[in-house]
Order: C-alpha cells, then sequence, then structure tokens
C-alpha cells in the first residue's frame, strides 16, 4: 500500500465516523425536506455543481498547473459536501437542518453527476482525469450515505444511545483527521513547498474565495442560507478527491501534499467569512 493510499484510508475512517456522529443527529424530516425547497436546492446544485468545476478548469488551464496537481484541484472541485461542514456552517450561524440536507443531497447527485462530468472535461479539454462510474459510486456511498442513514437509523431506534454516544464519535473522527493532516504535513513538506511557488496554493486560494464569493450569492434572502451554502461551495470532500486523483496518477506523490494545502488554505480564507457570519447574525435588528 502506498502513502497516498495510506492517507486516502486514514481520511476515509474519519470521515466516515464523522458522518455517523451527523447521522445520529438528524431530525424526522431532514432527508425529504430538501424535496420541498426546489429553489433553493437548484441553486446549491449551480454553484456546486456547475460553476465550481468549470472555475476549477479554467484555473487549471491559466496556471498551467502541474498535470497531478490540476487533476486534484479538478477532483476537489466535483467532490460532494465535506462531511465536516454541518458542524462549522452551524457555529457560523447557518441552518443546522439545511446543512445536513445539502450533504445528503449532494452526495446523491454526485454518485451521477462526477462521472458525466470528468468525461466531459475530457472530450472538452483534453485533460488527463478520469474514475470509473462505479468507483465513483462506491466512494461516495461509504463515505457519506451509508454512514448517515446508518447514524439515522441508530438515533431513531436507540435516541438515548445515540445523544451519548455521538459527541464521543465525533470528536474520535475529528482527531483521526487531524492526525491523518499532521502524518501528511510531516511526511510532505517538503512537497508542499514545492507547489506552494508554481502557482498551486494562489490557484487555489482563487476557488475558495470564488466559492464562498459564489456560494453567498447564491444563497437566496435567507442569510443562514447564504452562510451555509457559502462555506459548502468554497469547500470539498478531501478523502473522495484524493481517490479520484489517485486512480489517474497511482505512483504521484504530490497529490497528498496538494490535498494538504487545499485543506489549511481553505481553513485560513473561511475562518474570516465564518466570523463575519456570525457578527451579522448577532447584530440588533
Amino acid at each position: 500500500m502506498s502513502l497516498a493510499e495510506i492517507f486516502a484510508l486514514a481520511i476515509k475512517i474519519s470521515i466516515f465516523a464523522i458522518v455517523f456522529s451527523i447521522g445520529m443527529s438528524v431530525q424526522p424530516g431532514d432527508f425529504s425536506g430538501v424535496l420541498r425547497t426546489p429553489g433553493r436546492l437548484a441553486r446549491s446544485l449551480l454553484a456546486m455543481v456547475v460553476v465550481m468545476p468549470l472555475l476549477a478548469v479554467l484555473l487549471v488551464l491559466a496556471f498551467d498547473l502541474p498535470p497531478p496537481v490540476g487533476v486534484m484541484l479538478i477532483a476537489l472541485a466535483l467532490a460532494p459536501v465535506p462531511p465536516i461542514l454541518p458542524g462549522k456552517q452551524t457555529k457560523a450561524g447557518g441552518d443546522a437542518a439545511y446543512a445536513v440536507r445539502l450533504l445528503a443531497a449532494i452526495g446523491l447527485v454526485a454518485i451521477i453527476t462526477i462521472p458525466l462530468e470528468l468525461e466531459l472535461i475530457q472530450l472538452t479539454f483534453g485533460m488527463r482525469v478520469g474514475a470509473p462510474p462505479g468507483l465513483v459510486a462506491g466512494l461516495v456511498a461509504t463515505s457519506i450515505l451509508a454512514p448517515l442513514l446508518a447514524g439515522a437509523l441508530v438515533a431513531r431506534l436507540a435516541p438515548g444511545m445515540a445523544s451519548r454516544l455521538r459527541p464521543l464519535i465525533s470528536k474520535i473522527g475529528g482527531l483521526l483527521l487531524l492526525t491523518a493532516m499532521a502524518m501528511i504535513l510531516v511526511t510532505q513538506w517538503r512537497a508542499m513547498f514545492e507547489l506552494i511557488g508554481d502557482g498551486t496554493l494562489l490557484a487555489m486560494s482563487i476557488f475558495v474565495v470564488c466559492g464562498l464569493i459564489v456560494g453567498h450569492l447564491l444563497g437566496g434572502p435567507e442569510p443562514d442560507d447564504r452562510t451555509v451554502l457559502a462555506i459548502a461551495t468554497a469547500s470539498r470532500h478531501p478523502g473522495i478527491a484524493l481517490a479520484i486523483a489517485h486512480i489517474n496518477y497511482p505512483e504521484e506523490k504530490q497529490l497528498a501534499a496538494a490535498v494538504l494545502i487545499f485543506l489549511l488554505t481553505n481553513a485560513a480564507l473561511t475562518a474570516p467569512y465564518v466570523f463575519w457570519r456570525r457578527r451579522v447574525r448577532r447584530a440588533p435588528v
């Protein structure tokens, strides 16, 4: 097993635990609620499934990024909502129910959209980027849909136990994710510094900032919805993105470094937005 595969497995396990804990907080009607607001769903899909993948392709072409890094950026743009977001979005003042619904909805849509958009990008721009549809479906199912539904089922059958275990499982998943990131940093810091100077950091920074702007503008009239969609649009699922990039470049050592650069850049650039949205929410009307 290669180093990239080890990192991907650690991230995958941590994310499974985090999503499972989120599922244990799901309320009746959270899954079906997204269908009752088709306008909000359409805006979410436009921001995350249409605008951001197109932006990623344009950034890859504009900055002439190394092919493996370019594939990683495109894979990040195509990957669905990262499961750590509902908590982050709620802390920023977003609607918790909408955050969970968005996680489930984009996860379902990603099973279809990721293979289609990969094929479209290859045909239109001639880029070497692809992944078997069955593998994509398995990644999305095992990292988002299955743990989310399993957690919701546990909460439904044993609400008391779910309430007690949810914080512990969430902390374990978060700790494992931080450990995986620290492992990448320790082992890949040279590769990270090499990427910082070749346009990778700037391209990813533009991606995150544009994601915040696009999501905020398309979030609709409700301030809480704007917050949720802005953070979701600027962020992506690192495990799925790393797996897709690894399929195309199985021996490339820069992939883990590239995904960590994105995660750190995303954390640094979304923090001011989160702070601003919390202040706006607390401000007297």
